[in-house]
């Protein structure tokens, strides 16, 4: 299976002046939460509530920082989550994808991306 991705808005809910950030985020049902880079925190001012030790894919552990809450939209259904500020892109995590009740359906996904 290849890689399933979803254009979702980010935005914070404590700053509705802020414009929200339009992401293309890689559905990732393996991971179990929001992750997005140092550069997209920094555009929402979402201020660090903690740090949590994380383990990342290839088995390594390291820390994070935590911040939220983030609204999350993808069409017409929106969460509000807490994410970790790691990587270099967006990754939607299983939380966030269960909140908002979606499914990962790689069919249609490899549909839209063939042509």
């Amino acid at each position: 299976m290849g890689h399933v991705f979803a254009k979702i808005e980010l935005s914070n809910p404590r700053r509705p002046d802020l414009d929200c950030v339009q992401v293309n985020a890689l559905a990732d049902t393996g991971a179990l939460m929001l992750c997005i880079p140092e550069h997209i925190a920094t555009q929402l001012n979402l201020e660090a509530e903690s740090t949590r030790e994380v383990t990342v894919a290839d088995g390594r552990s390291m820390t994070a920082p935590y911040v939220g809450p983030i609204r999350v939209t993808f069409g017409k259904r929106f969460c509000y989550v807490g994410s970790l500020v790691i990587g270099d892109e967006v990754l939607l995590g299983a939380v966030p994808m269960e909140d908002m009740d979606l499914v990962v359906n790689a069919v249609v996904a490899a549909s839209h991306t063939d042509g």
